[in-house]
């Protein structure tokens, strides 16, 4: 294809592929939404459902993993500066010395000159600070300085979490402090996107799915195993929207809780260093339907709408209008494909992108960036 008509081609659907991210937004919102405590967003089926089967194992005795670990996980307000608005969320208890993980968005409405108090199990409460928050993962760290030293919820990995194993999910829905409910592990590896600040998105990476209750005020709790054993971060529940597309409200057995190993990484940064470092591919994206990719005679994948300048991508060879066709090897179907890299891969690591321009394909080895 000669290079004027890859020109008319990409004219031609490029107006699809601007409006393509809000089209897929609003269907998949129209069947289910995802909520966070003060906002929703929609769960993308990249993963197919896993079912229990023979995987289930028995519950757990929640009455004794209550008791454990209850007295770890603290109910979390923020308000904004002079008081205006805000919410409840929870979180746990991480560190003795008053340090304790929830959800960005439980507390970011408090990022800008606005408090943050904590209240314990036994009844007490106290100030928090904010330490740092990640709203590309939707978490966050806060301290409390109190004494004596705080009870710190046991650490579990979610690298050996399995479908169908019992969990309990401890945290304050509706700023209801002290609740318990308990369920199973539904699936793994879900990736669900959520809304974050300034009208972006965070990504829940590998997150697992619970038929445990998950309802606003859950928000950075705790997800444990039946050893009392931290294994996720509840984020998000799903509710199925009225017919006037509003979300009807409360659990409907679809929750969503990031991983306690990615949960644990992103929380220790914060405690080092007070923020987090991301990597960056430096471009702009928009998957092609097939219908598109068939009219404008292009391969499916993602349309490359922008590339930064002396970025990554661009140092890599990658310029505007060529279409990703693989990842690392994988078909490229989606952007989210590209925003778990930045979150799970480091600066510096690389990615491998198959491309297509001009009717021919070529490779690119995309060397990351740090996030701006």
């Amino acid at each position: 294809m000669s290079g004027s008509k890859h020109g008319r081609d990409r004219r031609g659907w490029l107006p699809w592929a601007a409006l393509g991210a809000a089209l897929v937004v609003g269907g998949v919102i129209g069947g289910v939404i995802v909520a966070a405590t003060k906002s929703s967003a929609s769960p993308p089926a990249s993963t197919p459902p896993s079912s229990a089967g023979s995987a289930q194992v028995s519950a757990c005795n929640v009455i004794s993993v209550a008791d454990q670990v209850m007295p770890s996980v603290v109910t979390i307000s923020a308000s904004g500066r002079g008081g205006g608005g805000g919410g409840t969320g929870s979180g746990e208890i991480i560190r003795s010395d008053g340090y304790i993980l929830t959800n960005n968005h439980v507390i970011a409405v408090a990022a800008n000159g606005g408090s943050v108090q904590v209240l314990f199990a036994d009844g007490q409460t106290a100030a928090a600070t904010i330490t740092g928050r990640d709203p590309l993962t939707d978490l966050a760290v806060i301290k409390t300085d109190t004494a004596p030293k705080l009870p710190v919820i046991a650490m579990g990995t979610s690298s050996t979490v399995k479908v169908g194993e019992a969990t309990v999910v401890l945290g304050a829905p509706l700023g209801l402090s002290g609740t318990v409910t308990s369920g199973i592990v539904s699936a793994l590896d879900r990736s669900v996107q959520v809304p974050a600040d300034n009208d972006t998105t965070a990504l829940l990476v590998g997150a697992i799915q619970t038929d445990a209750s998950i309802n606003p005020g859950n928000s950075g709790g705790a997800m444990v195993n039946c050893a009392g054993q931290l294994i996720g971060v509840p984020s998000a529940g799903a509710t199925v929207p009225s017919p006037s597309g509003e979300s009807s409200g409360g659990s409907i057995g679809l929750g969503f809780a990031i991983p306690v190993d990615l949960a644990k990484t992103i929380s220790d940064e914060i405690i080092a260093t007070g923020s987090v470092t991301h990597a960056y591919f430096g471009l702009a994206t928009a998957p092609i339907p097939p219908a598109a990719a068939a009219e404008g005679g292009v391969p499916q994948g993602l349309f490359v709408q922008n590339v930064v300048p002396g970025g990554p991508a661009a140092q890599a060879g990658l310029r505007e209008g060529d279409v990703i066709t693989k990842i690392n090897g994988e078909a490229a179907a989606s952007t989210v494909q590209l925003q778990e890299l930045t979150i799970t891969k480091k600066p510096g690591e690389t990615v491998e992108l198959e491309y297509w321009r001009n009717g021919q394909t070529a490779t690119a080895t995309v060397t990351l960036g740090t996030q701006p």
